[in-house]
């Protein structure tokens, strides 16, 4: 055994990496097959070849797909790895699943794949080996400059020889695909949402009791085996309408012949359908650790639990309540409600009708919900200072009409205890007599307990998502400036498959000589940070647009702020600098989606805009600038992901259906065609859109611009080509003396007060003219307070503002540009 140095890191290294991995592999696959199992196999990737992102794809149901089941190592956004790939299209992953054989391809090897050169990061190695058995691949992704060698392929070898023990169908839940390479083994399952039909391995039949002959391959015979109380927990699971595209894990009891019924653990994960392929559940049936007692009340608490743990809000902490408890007690009525100070605000009522609710309650009614005053009803006042669940039967005399209204047949208040204060309430009402078991008293504690625990995580969380929704609000322009010569709109919609909000972000950004920024981004995940970010992100490209810099270092200075903040999130943006009186524009990407152009014939096309990558990610990062041409009647179409990506939808279908979307709208409203636009998104994301329309502007500016010699005579050079261009434009000479006047001023001052270059530009429409004075000092001339008989300076500001009808100073490029603008009257 030798060490050989690391070409790269310089670190010492083991040519034993190979027998190594090969033990660390065997260690992971003898492990119990687990939706965990494939990804530990992937890291072991990462660990003895030095690859930076390693994934696994496999053959989906069509036969004609590898979707991605797995990955492991840095952000696939970082590479533009998509998630999934025509098995006979053109790209390495297609390539090594046809010849059967591995790829180990460098910068130049992947210039010559149409999808590799749309990767963000160029100078990366890649490497694709055949995952045996499966028609799957291994893709790993390298950044040393050497690539992979020996060792590192043999470690791949390894690691995809592993992926064939793990991947197939004791993998469980791993990814498309990963759970239909055949009938699943041991404890494993695979469901069909569609039909219903089941494929189960023979140890959960076993645990399900069933001979393999006796078994229909429906999932309504396993179902019919179930306690009935457990039932409705396990059909929301088992069917699609009630779970979104993820992981899953739930406990619940079968009914044996010869004793008590058997725990049992569900872990599952529903995997996406498209181009055919049905949605299927995947995953394994184990027993659980421990029997749990015979008591029928421990399900419902169970069940209670389990919504509670995924109730997000207030409204659905009282809903879960609801529908765990009412029904299973048979009461009539019940509510939840809030204690904020000395009032209960109720959040859920069931019967929602009024009159199915005390008259006090019907009084205090506040459009959807009631608002009644605790000091109104003493009983329940007492009940929430004691913190203890309290019950009346039926022709208790000692209750107040307000509660005695909710339950004339019995009555349970529930003080709902939250973490250092009472959080609410829960009355549970019956009209006919009802007898309270101990059974029933103690699900009825257990119960207050898990809700009041929620309602405090549900409040914080409304007013959590409350704050950030007001934060992103404000972080958003309210309105969009107009535009000389164009038309902007710009949507957004919030995802609803959460309640946080994410980072999506857009602006227009006017800026100098008709020029206008479109920018459009999108910040990692969705919390209050992202939020945050994003209107640091905004706010960020706004300065160093108004500096005056160039769309590449716009982005690349924001790209080195975003480093510089030691956030862990990223932002991926696209950024387009608009000349409004040439019909130009330069792009710049920074891992978003590029820009589609809506042309006034009706076409479309995907710009093919070179990109960068996203901002946050790398410390020296190029983000080349494209230029785009626009004729009249152009509309430029930017978005974010969420419009154009899902787990059902892959990033460049998306685009393909936005363009013909857009080709086929009106662009005359452009409004309409915004909602249009919008009206088949995708929401399990946020969504942000901007569109403009470039109309061309009716009247261009006259121009010119000089440079000013640091002679003596500046002033009366920059007088004479004043005089001159003016002229030439037709001005006539009694409208010019202003004009001259305050140029002798600007450029004098400049020329005093600052070194280097010094440019005077001049700008002439509808009669307005624009005189700007660009020099090399970030010093802003500053207008004097005061100024006495002895002054002999601090006269020239004075002079401009009070000749011109508006005057102001911008930085430019580290310098900065002093103008007014006078309105000549001929």
């Amino acid at each position: 055994m030798t060490d050989v140095v690391d070409a790269d890191t310089g670190a010492t290294r083991s040519d034993s990496a190979p027998p190594r991995a090969e033990i660390a592999l065997k260690t992971v696959t003898a492990a119990p097959a687990t939706p965990e199992r494939t990804r530990r196999v992937l890291e072991q990737a990462l660990v003895f070849s030095g690859a930076a992102l390693a994934a696994v794809y496999l053959q989906g149901d069509d036969g004609r797909t590898l979707c991605l089941a797995e990955s492991a190592g840095v952000p696939r956004a970082l590479y533009g790895l998509r998630e999934g790939y025509p098995v006979d299209g053109l790209s390495p992953l297609a390539e090594a699943h046809r010849t059967g054989h591995p790829l180990w391809l460098g910068p130049a090897e992947l210039a010559g794949f149409p999808d590799a050169r749309r990767m963000p990061v160029r100078d990366v190695h890649l490497a694709v080996l055949p995952v045996p058995g499966t028609g799957g691949c291994l893709l790993a992704v390298g950044e040393r400059p050497a690539g992979f060698g020996p060792d590192d392929r043999t470690a791949l070898t390894l690691v995809a020889e592993a992926l064939a023990r793990t991947a197939g169908p004791a993998a469980g839940a791993a990814g498309p695909g990963a759970a239909d390479s055949g009938t699943p083994h041991g404890n494993a399952f695979s469901l069909a949402m569609d039909s219903g039909r089941v494929e189960v391995g023979d140890d959960l039949l076993d645990l399900f009791g069933l001979e393999r002959e006796a078994f229909d391959g429906r999932v309504e015979t396993l179902l019919g085996l179930t306690v009935p109380e457990d039932l409705p927990s396990l059909m929301s699971v088992v069917e699609a309408g009630h779970m979104s595209i993820g992981e899953r894990e739930l406990e619940f009891r079968v009914l044996r012949p010869d004793g008590p019924p058997r725990w049992l653990r569900l872990r599952g994960r529903l995997l996406p359908g498209g181009e055919g392929r049905p949605v299927r559940l995947a995953g394994t049936v184990a027993e659980a650790s421990a029997l749990r007692p015979e008591v029928t009340d421990v399900a419902r608490v169970q069940k209670l639990a389990a919504a509670l743990a995924t109730a997000g809000t207030v409204r659905d902490v009282g809903q879960a309540v609801v529908a765990a408890l009412r029904k299973p007690l048979r009461a009539d009525r019940i509510a939840l409600a809030e204690l904020e100070n000395d009032r209960l605000v109720v959040t859920v009522l069931d019967p929602p009708a009024p009159e199915s609710w005390p008259e006090l309650w019907q009084s205090e009614w506040r459009t959807e919900w009631p608002d009644a005053p605790v000091r109104a009803m003493p009983t329940l006042a007492g009940a929430l200072r004691d913190g203890r669940a309290r019950i009346w039967p039926a022709g208790s005399a000692d209750l107040e009409p307000a509660l005695a209204e909710v339950g004339p047949g019995g009555l349970a208040v529930l003080p709902l205890p939250g973490v250092g204060r009472m959080a609410g309430a829960c009355l549970i009402g019956w009209d006919t007599p009802h007898d309270f078991g101990p059974d029933e008293r103690a699900l009825l504690t257990a119960s207050a307990g898990l809700a009041g625990q929620a309602l405090t995580r549900a409040h914080a969380f409304d007013a959590e998502h409350e704050l950030v929704a007001m934060l992103q609000r404000q972080l958003l322009p309210r309105r969009l400036p107009k535009l000389p010569g164009g038309v902007a709109v710009a949507r957004y919609l919030p995802a609803t498959a959460g309640l946080e909000v994410g980072g999506d972000w857009y602006d227009v950004i006017p800026l100098p000589d008709h020029h206008v920024a479109l920018v459009i981004g999108d910040v990692q995940g969705h919390s209050a940070g992202a939020a945050t970010l994003m209107g640091q992100m905004r706010t960020a490209l706004r300065a160093y647009a108004a500096e005056g810099h160039p769309p590449d270092v716009v982005v690349a200075h924001a790209n080195r702020l975003l480093m510089e903040l030691e956030t862990d999130l990223f932002a991926t943006c696209c950024y387009v600098d608009v000349d409004m009186e040439a019909g130009t524009a330069w792009c710049v990407r920074a891992g978003h989606p590029p820009p589609v152009l809506r042309h006034p014939d009706g076409a479309t096309d995907i710009a093919e805009a070179d990109g960068g990558p996203p901002l946050g990610v790398l410390d020296r990062a190029e983000f080349p600038m494209t230029p785009l041409r626009l004729l009249p009647g152009t509309v430029i179409a930017l978005t974010t992901d969420g419009l154009v990506e899902s787990a059902e939808l892959d990033i460049d279908t998306g685009l393909d259906r936005l363009a013909h979307e857009l080709s086929v709208s009106d662009p005359s409203h452009l409004g309409l065609v915004a909602d249009a636009l919008l009206g088949n998104a995708h929401r399990g994301d946020d969504v942000a859109l901007l569109l403009m329309r470039y109309d061309g502007m009716a009247v261009r500016p006259l121009r010119e611009g000089w440079t000013v010699w640091r002679v003596p005579e500046a002033a009366r050079h920059a007088r004479r080509f004043t005089k001159r261009s003016l002229r030439a434009w037709g001005v006539p000479a009694e409208a010019m003396d202003t004009a001259l006047l305050v140029v002798s001023e600007l450029v004098t001052n400049a020329l005093v007060h600052t070194d280097g270059r010094v440019r005077l530009d001049l700008t002439l429409i509808h009669r307005r003219l624009r005189i700007a004075v660009t020099d090399t000092s970030p010093r802003t001339p500053v207008k004097p307070t005061h100024l006495g008989w002895e002054s002999t300076g601090g006269r020239g500001i004075l002079l401009v503002e009070a000749m011109s009808d508006a005057w102001g100073t911008v930085p430019v490029s580290g310098g900065k540009q002093v103008w007014c603008e006078l309105q000549l009257a001929y």
